[in-house]
């Protein structure tokens, strides 16, 4: 087992376990020396892991996120700088410093000949047109799914006709021309997608939605006959 391979390990056990555990169980499990782990726990607490406890007492990994040491293949490493950049160009502003500050983290734990591929990607993002977003607040939007709440939209459609809607909304797609939110529409009964560019106002409405939004992901995806892990929707909307 690498050093990289073993500190993601012991960062799982941690996670395993709600109270101190000691070094020597810790050592154990890992098949390596006290001497060893005091130095992996350390190394861990560096790199930002909330790790509390000493020698004697024991460790325990209080709640918070952090990236452990990462191993990625070559096409790994090329497929999340493309990924990134491709938000970064094509995503709403927040989304795009999210995705930069992200492949940063990644950066940080990547062992330096890693590292240096993933600054050096010759993958490269084409230009393309500005996205038209309508009055909608992409992030605002990106929250209300988060935090399951209803959204009142007013929509026009391609004949101009305004309607005003209150949907539960549970998905937001991102093509290469348009976005596209997803959602249950209490006017229509029923699912229904809007483009982001053709919603005139909208606001978040302090009731959450009755249903849990994986839930209606799952029934949408069902009845499109999207496999769970595709959302290419691109020719139904």
């Amino acid at each position: 087992m690498s050093r990289a391979q073993r500190l993601l390990a012991l960062i799982q056990i941690l996670r395993r376990h709600r109270f101190a555990v000691t070094g020597a169980n810790l050592a154990g499990e890992l098949g390596i020396s006290l001497r060893t782990l005091y130095r992996d726990i350390a190394t861990l607490q560096e790199q930002g892991a909330n790790i509390e406890g000493e020698p004697g007492i024991g460790y325990v990994l209080r709640p918070g996120f952090m990236l452990p040491p990462l191993m990625f293949s070559e096409e790994e490493i090329e497929a999340l700088v493309l990924g990134a950049r491709w938000v970064a160009d094509r995503g709403d502003e927040r989304l795009g410093v999210a995705a930069r500050s992200a492949v940063s983290k990644i950066a940080a734990v990547l062992p330096n000949d890693l590292r240096d591929m993933l600054d050096a990607s010759a993958l490269l993002v084409g230009p393309g047109q500005a996205i038209p977003t309508g009055a909608a607040d992409l992030p605002e939007l990106r929250l209300a799914i988060r935090t399951e709440r209803k959204v009142t939209i007013h929509y026009r459609d391609l004949k101009e006709t305004e309607t005003k809607r209150t949907v539960w909304p549970f998905a937001l797609g991102y093509f290469d021309h348009v976005r596209v939110l997803v959602a249950w529409c209490e006017l229509r009964q029923g699912f229904r997608h809007f483009r982001t560019d053709r919603i005139s106002a909208f606001t978040v409405e302090e009731q959450r939605y009755p249903r849990h939004r994986q839930s209606l992901l799952k029934a949408w995806r069902e009845m499109e006959g999207i496999p769970a892990q595709s959302a290419n929707t691109t020719d139904r909307i």
